[in-house]
């Protein structure tokens, strides 16, 4: 009744629970990646890479639970796998969307089949329903670290690129000019969304990741012209959003937490639709001439 009453009693409560911090350890990491990577894939028109690789973390996921593998292997062996692919069989890195499109109708077909096979001759018939929508509150101690690793990993890596990455992404053919390695960026780039999608998915889900990738930054884009700015702030609305979404799921027991953190992150973007001024800034893209 305290815990109720009181919101401060009410959190300290839920931290007490060592699943809900070994969800919000591994989700705040997992969230600031979501947030740098996402920026990039709204700025370089690659949203459906995003949702490609959501659908070859569902099928690489069950596949590895069918022949007996940690789903974790299967989530990171074939979205980087599959990233990979994409940058290979696209310009400068970047696959078109019929490539795209093509690319996840096949590996959705897989992971039916995948899941079809493992319903059939598995015990463990929500292997299927975690991968597809989450399991955050089912992190170990073990999987948080490992997760909490990944992630700091991949927020290296796109720190370090960061700032030729957006050049190559702004106007690429003066990138390229100018010495810059495109398509390399291009490939790590993917590589960086591959395990991003990987590690998000044990968040949201499969099925649900492409919400955490997108939202943030579509929301900061509306509110800042600003490249470095809108990462941070992008990276700090994903953060938030697991936050919240989790008291929100603790609050309310029957709330899936994927669904709260999903309605946590698209909330503050339908707010800046609905204000005309800030909906009309996403058209200027970030201005680096001066930098270069």
């Amino acid at each position: 009744m305290t815990a109720a009453l009181d919101p401060l009693a009410g959190l300290a409560h839920m931290w007490q629970q060592p699943f809900i911090r070994h969800g919000l350890v591994a989700g705040t990491a997992i969230a600031v990646a979501a947030g740098l990577i996402g920026y990039f894939l709204v700025l370089r028109s690659q949203v459906f890479t995003g949702d490609a690789l959501s659908h070859v973390a569902f099928t690489g996921a069950l596949v590895a639970l069918t022949v007996g593998l940690d789903a974790r292997a299967g989530l990171f062996g074939a979205t980087i796998a599959a990233a990979v692919l994409l940058g290979t069989l696209g310009p400068r890195g970047r696959a078109d969307d019929a490539v795209i499109g093509s690319t996840f109708a096949w590996v959705l077909g897989i992971g039916v089949l995948a899941l079809s096979i493992s319903t059939a001759h598995h015990s463990n018939g929500t292997a299927g329903v975690n991968v597809l929508f989450g399991s955050i509150y089912g992190l170990d101690t073990a999987v948080a670290c490992t997760a909490v690793l990944g992630a700091t990993g991949v927020i290296a890596v796109m720190v370090a690129v960061a700032r030729p990455l957006l050049f190559a992404s702004v106007d690429e053919s003066v990138a390229a000019a100018r010495g810059v390695p495109v398509r390399l960026l291009g490939y790590v780039f993917l590589v960086l969304v591959g395990a991003t999608a990987a590690e998000a998915a044990q968040v949201v889900g499969a099925l649900l990741l492409l919400g955490l990738l997108a939202a943030p930054a579509g929301t900061a884009m509306h509110l800042t012209t600003r490249p470095y700015r809108a990462m941070a702030l992008a990276s700090g609305l994903a953060v938030g959003a697991v936050w919240g979404g989790l008291a929100l799921s603790y609050a309310f027991p029957k709330l899936p937490p994927s669904f709260g953190i999903l309605a946590v992150v698209t909330a503050p973007y339908v707010a800046t639709l609905a204000l005309p001024r800030l909906a009309r800034r996403p058209a200027a893209r970030p201005q680096l001439a001066h930098q270069h």
